[in-house]
């Protein structure tokens, strides 16, 4: 060999070494027992049946049992009555089990003294729908909201008036209780205590946290907000980190305690009552829940990395801390994680669809005994006599509220409401088991920053040796790479468990990973796995406990020795120091029983594809919902496959499709084939009129479709969508399609036409900083529209 070559050799080999080297990070979880403390909380109640929710320092229990509540904001003022039942029905099929919805003073009471409770603005049918799906709700209900509305939901005529609001002045507390009042005669006979679905109500918004800029104001006027002058040093206009010192911390202690008085006094007694519990807000001393928020990709600063994806004990320090309270008298549950973002007319953050899951598993292992949701739903602000109620001052859209959200405005699902429902499923499975562990961080977690992407980001919660371990990958606003030749050890008390048992694993960009460590599940005892647990099914005298597989990781279970497995399917069975070994592989299914315990690992893909409703697990490219006697599905598709696990005892009945009997893509499942006949006739008529108007025609009629969607794709500034020379919606662009579900306007389209009209996009703008792909500028301006085009939207009914 000649030296030129040796010399070459020598310099790329210590480069290949560094690609291959292996990592493996440690965790000790032999720690001090964490201190839960009960009974000193002035929460819980019970409802006729006996049933008991209560709190504790870390958890909520029902009937002595822990539960993780999962809940997803919807404003049912922010969309038509007509089809409520359809979407609570999608946000329960998503995992939700806890709905939250803000009562907007200003919409209500738009006229002193005249409170309007009817149409899309009737909260008791709404309540009464929830209650008929056998879904909780928890109504936020004031008198400040915000929410991106008018004056942060407070009516125009409360601005002239000679005292301020949200102050403890008198005459507002009077105003309050005539607010309270209503919203208790609205509640009446609904509430946990009579047996219906109210489990709790939130108490103003930020209180000594944030505020709204009034709209009773003048173009390039300084802005005026909804607080107290006396606040006004420690009040932000959105969600911020502060510092300050707030000299009438008491005070609004006090102003909070009232507003549970002035509810307790109108019958709005409840198990749990909550309060704004980030950035500083006061909060009913040891009389709420202090819930807690993370926006990623807010619209109110410039995009940078956040530190939400970096594991914290989050019950000791929330995010948006310091708090004005002691954490650990209270469970972290949070009630604003953004799993999308409303964009302003400035301000156009983008949110990354796969960003949410990491988001939330950070969260949830992190420490948090809950997940919340705003918005989960988006919706249409409302518009009444012709008046916006949009926060204008601030850009919001007049109409738009769709927030990126899982259901967006017209309640079409989204890829991040099937990667939720992966983790809504475990919670729903496990929550039970997860609830009392504590977080257990590495050493190094304090020293990585979110520039430290090449390093794993990890925790462990446990209890009693048993746990759960926690990754990530992913970083906001940050270019990072899969992780590769990686493992874990977890060391216990008796031994060290290692993930995988051997050799190493890749944790690949944007995956997020839950792995089970000494769980006992039926009959079985998981010693460790590479899979992520999804659910557990009760059906047939077995249990099914269902996992799931990632790319990138070898799938494995280690099951106690003295188990005797069966039925091993498509995957090696190996004995090793004691354990059976069970192995598949990656993208493939395989499955094995112990006894009446019968597991089956799915590749993520199809866990993305997955409902579960009741003890049956459906997989579908379209939504599955339940009104607990029929299922439904909605798919975009012609041509559907429907899978059921464990297999059906009999074919279902179809009602607006056929269907036909398929292989089953399940061993011991039942695979169907749905298949929806096309409308002879386009239901849309879409005509350009000039470069920037476009004409929307219809015969006013769906026949057997569930919705008719306009997908528009442009480049521009915004659209707006008229009917009958009235604003409808209207959309800013920040690079994605903007859709219009029709099913609403169609009656109107019957007799009269929808306009869209388009705006260019100018070189100038503020919002082009959150653009990816910038177009070309002619003449400092632009504007395409590229295609509009009508997708049908198909529902099928199904019984047994």
């Amino acid at each position: 060999m000649n030296k030129s070559v040796q010399i070459a050799l020598l310099l790329v080999l210590p480069f290949f070494c560094i690609g291959q080297s292996k990592n493996t990070y440690s965790l000790n979880i032999d720690v001090p027992e964490k201190k839960i403390t009960t009974g000193h909380l002035d929460l819980g109640g019970t409802n006729p049946s006996g049933e008991k929710i209560d709190v504790n320092s870390y958890y909520i229990t029902l009937n002595g049992k822990p539960f993780v509540p999962v809940l997803g904001e919807f404003h049912y003022s922010r969309y038509p009555s007509t089809y409520w039942e359809e979407s609570i029905q999608k946000m329960k099929a998503g995992g939700i089990n806890v709905i939250a919805t803000y009562v907007f003073w200003n919409i209500h009471e738009r006229t002193e003294g005249v409170f309007d409770w009817s149409n899309d603005l009737n909260l008791r049918r709404f309540i009464e729908l929830c209650e008929k799906n056998d879904i909780y709700l928890i109504v936020r209900m004031g008198p400040f909201c915000h929410g991106e509305m008018r004056n942060g939901g407070i009516p125009d005529w409360m601005y002239g008036r000679t005292f301020e609001v949200r102050s403890n002045n008198e005459e507002y507390f009077a105003y309050v209780d005539k607010l309270y009042e209503e919203i208790g005669k609205q509640c009446h006979g609904l509430l946990y205590k009579d047996g219906g679905p109210i489990i709790g109500v939130q108490l103003e918004n930020e209180f000594q946290s944030s505020a709204a800029p009034w709209e009773i104001t003048y173009p390039k006027a300084k802005k005026e907000y909804t607080v107290a002058q006396k606040n006004a040093a420690v009040t932000h206009e959105q969600i911020s980190h502060d510092n300050k010192n707030n000299l009438h911390g008491e005070e609004g202690k006090a102003h909070m305690a009232t507003l549970k008085k002035i509810a307790i006094k109108h019958g709005i007694d409840v198990p749990l009552y909550t309060a704004t519990g980030w950035s500083n807000a006061a909060i009913v001393d040891k009389g709420s829940i202090p819930v807690t928020a993370g926006y990623v990709y807010p619209f109110w600063t410039n995009p940078s990395p956040s530190s939400f994806y970096l594991f914290k004990d989050i019950h000791k320090t929330p995010d948006y801390s310091p708090a004005s309270y002691n954490t650990e008298l209270y469970p972290s549950i949070p009630a604003e994680i953004g799993p999308g973002i409303q964009v302003i007319y400035g301000r156009r953050p983008i949110v990354d669809p796969v960003s949410v899951l990491p988001l939330m598993v950070r969260i949830i292992g992190s420490g948090s005994n809950g997940i919340g949701y705003y918005m989960y739903h988006g919706g249409s602000t409302p518009i009444f006599d012709g008046k916006f109620y949009n926060e204008e001052v601030n850009g919001i859209p007049k109409v738009n509220y769709d927030f990126q959200a899982p259901i967006g405005q017209y309640g079409q699902t989204r890829y991040h409401y099937n990667s939720l429902k992966t983790l809504h499923m475990f919670l729903d499975a496990y929550g039970e088991k997860l609830a009392p562990m504590q977080t257990v961080l590495p050493k190094t977690n304090a020293d990585i920053k979110p520039e430290n992407t090449e390093t794993l980001r990890y925790a462990v919660r446990s209890k009693n040796d048993s746990g759960f371990l926690f990754m990530i990958n992913f970083q906001d606003h940050l270019e990072y790479s899969d992780i590769n030749n990686t493992s874990v050890e977890v060391k216990t008390v008796k031994e060290t468990i290692r993930f995988p048992n051997a050799g190493t694993f890749d944790l690949k960009k944007t995956v997020s990973a839950i792995f089970p460590f000494n769980l006992k599940l039926g009959n079985t005892t998981l010693k460790s796995a590479t899979v992520q647990p999804l659910t557990i099914l009760n059906a047939k005298n077995k249990n099914y406990y269902v996992f799931y597989s990632l790319e990138g990781i070898t799938p494995e279970l280690l099951i106690d020795g003295g188990a005797e497995l069966t039925k091993v399917q498509n995957a090696s069975r190996t004995k090793e120091k004691g354990y059976c070994i069970v192995r598949g592989k990656n993208k493939e299914v395989f499955s094995f029983q112990n006894g009446k315990d019968e597991f089956i690992v799915i590749p993520y893909e199809m866990a993305l594809k997955s409902t579960k409703i009741g003890d049956q697990l459906i997989f579908s490219e379209g939504t599955i919902t339940s009104d607990g006697n029929q299922l439904s599905l909605v798919t975009r598709e012609t041509n559907s496959q429907l899978h059921f696990y464990p297999d059906l005892n009999e074919v279902p009945k179809i009602s607006f499709a056929t269907l036909e009997k398929a292989k089953p893509m399940l061993l011991g499942g039942s695979s169907y084939k749905v298949v929806f006949e096309e409308p002879a006739e386009p239901i849309i008529q879409i005509k350009q009129v000039t470069d920037r108007k476009y004409s929307i025609t219809t015969t006013g009629k769906l026949d057997n479709l569930n919705d008719v969607y306009l997908e528009v794709d442009y480049v521009g500034d915004r659209g707006m969508a008229f009917v009958d020379g009235l604003l409808v919606t209207d959309h800013f662009y920040h690079e994605s399609k903007w859709e219009i579900g029709m099913k609403s306007f169609l009656p109107k389209l019957a007799e009269k036409e929808m306009v869209l009209i388009f705006h260019p996009l100018y070189k100038n703008q503020e919002c082009l900083i959150f653009f990816s792909n910038l177009p070309e500028f002619i003449d400092g301006k632009f504007l395409k529209v590229k295609n509009i085009k009508s997708i049908n939207e198909y529902k099928a009914i199904m019984s047994f």
